[in-house]
């Protein structure tokens, strides 16, 4: 029997507000466990929450951003459980009205483009964090993060396989970073997901018995926890047993997912209106003033990085995946115009691999725009070749100092000189008969590769600096 998967994704993304969503608590990242939670945070008698007005405000911006309806009334809701991390024993979130509904966003995933729905966009308060290391048998609870400002993105049920889910994750990680809603730092909690997979006959139209994966938090572990929970379901189908409903959680480790829960329906979190919150209450002039204030978004940078720049759409996409790089990008051209595709070749290329390398971002990188522009101009007017330019480029990653003065410092100049070339030429035509003959008697479509060989020796005499359009030439020339 074939099978298909059905995916869905609840993106938990924190707001990069200065204070929490109900209180004028710091909402701020790396603090000492348990000062930055106030009274309101944690829910003492006699306080009352009041809803930050920059949250609306983002929620607003990214329901914009994924063409959604805004909703000019929505309310907030408890819902209720008991942890540990959750003092109040509510969770102050949306329920029936949430402000953003109905948006949808396009992924590209293997060649193929999909417009991916998304049911709804609400805000809720985060709960703290429970701290198991340095505390042998026991737990220990940080209420620093209890209230931070959170906007929960829920997808469609239209992902069809974990390369699509990391795709549409990609995508809102790079959307709300481009509307500077959040920082979507990974290994800080700022942007988590919660995967919901469930399996079914392929041409089944009734959906299956889901299973959620809690708190993922990396692109590579989604994909791994996505791709091991459809083979655990298929399989525990296929051996005549029914998948039951529950949260899990994914183990990474092992590479596997592990069940945590029985799933919990709606109507377990009882939820009821927030009694100490009056409705959200929005009109269409607040919504064209946040709209007003939209940055360009990607799929519109791409577009126009391929009618200003006459860039392929996968070197566009590639580029504008990330603000950090599509900024990059445009400041590099900027300082080298005309050299917009040896930009975008150097970015995937030479500093692409140094940032994976040392497991940098690029706006932590140690070659700046200006200086790889600077480094594509040297090329461009031929004072040194490609292959010397990624030896000045490690130089540059090192420290060494600009292009040109590792090209001065270390004599890396390319030689033109005609009468020079031509001397190396002689030289390695005299040196290597047997080849010049096989040369000779090849027909022209077979010389064009065997050149190569001469090609390699001119530039092993120059020590890599002769100028390769220049060696191509003469050797064509003496050779025939």
């Amino acid at each position: 029997m074939q099978w298909e998967s059905v995916i869905g994704l609840e993106l938990h993304v924190q707001l990069a507000t200065r204070s929490k969503i109900f209180s004028g608590a710091a909402n701020r990242f790396g603090a000492r466990a348990n000062t930055q939670a106030c009274a309101v945070d944690l829910g003492l008698p006699g306080v009352l929450p009041v809803a930050n007005e920059e949250v609306i405000r983002m929620a607003v911006k990214f329901g914009l951003a994924v063409d959604a309806n805004i909703a000019k009334r929505s309310v907030f809701a408890r819902k209720n459980y008991f942890y540990p991390d959750l003092p109040k024993g509510y969770q102050i979130s949306q329920y029936e009205l949430p402000i953003v509904s109905a948006g949808r966003i396009q992924i590209r995933d293997n060649g193929t483009v999909r417009e991916i729905g998304i049911t709804r966009a609400h805000l809720e308060e985060d709960a703290g964090k429970s701290v198991h290391e340095g505390f042998p048998g026991f737990t220990g609870i940080d209420l620093n993060r209890a209230g931070a400002p959170l906007i929960e993105i829920v997808s469609e049920p239209e992902l069809r396989s974990a390369g699509e889910a990391v795709a549409y994750m990609k995508k809102i990680h790079s959307l709300v970073r481009y509307l500077e809603i959040s920082d979507g730092n990974m290994q800080e909690g700022s942007f988590r997901c919660d995967a919901n997979v469930s399996v079914r006959p392929e041409g089944e139209t009734r959906l299956g018995t889901r299973a959620e994966i809690k708190n993922i938090n990396s692109f590579r572990f989604v994909e791994q926890a996505i791709n091991y929970e459809i083979s655990r379901q298929i399989e525990h189908i296929e051996a005549g047993n029914e998948v039951v409903q529950e949260t899990r959680l994914f183990d990474p480790d092992k590479n596997e997912t592990r069940s945590m829960r029985t799933k919990e329906e709606a109507n377990d979190y009882r939820y009821f209106p927030d009694p100490d919150l009056p409705p959200v209450v929005i009109d269409e002039d607040y919504i064209e003033t946040v709209r007003e204030q939209l940055p360009e978004l990607p799929e519109q940078k791409r577009r126009r990085f391929m009618e200003a720049y006459g860039l392929s759409e996968y070197d566009s996409g590639y580029l504008v995946a990330s603000k950090d790089t599509a900024d990059y990008f445009e400041a590099a051209v900027t300082v080298a115009p005309g050299q917009a595709k040896p930009v975008a070749n150097w970015i995937m290329g030479e500093l692409g691999a140094a940032l994976n390398r040392d497991n940098l971002g690029i706006s932590a990188g140690k070659v700046s725009a200006d200086m790889l522009a600077g480094l594509l101009m040297r090329i461009a007017d031929g004072t040194i070749s490609n292959n010397i330019a990624k030896q000045v480029f490690e130089a540059m990653w090192q420290g060494a100092g600009s292009a040109d003065d590792i090209i001065e410092k270390q004599g890396l100049k390319q030689v033109t000189d005609t009468g020079e070339i031509g001397r190396l030429v002689d030289e390695a035509i005299a040196e290597n008969s047997a080849q010049v003959q096989q040369y000779r008697d090849s027909p022209p479509e077979k010389r064009a590769k065997l050149i190569g060989y001469f090609v390699g020796q001119v530039m092993k005499k120059s020590r890599g600096k002769a100028n390769p359009k220049q060696v191509n030439e003469l050797l064509t020339e003496r050779l025939t």
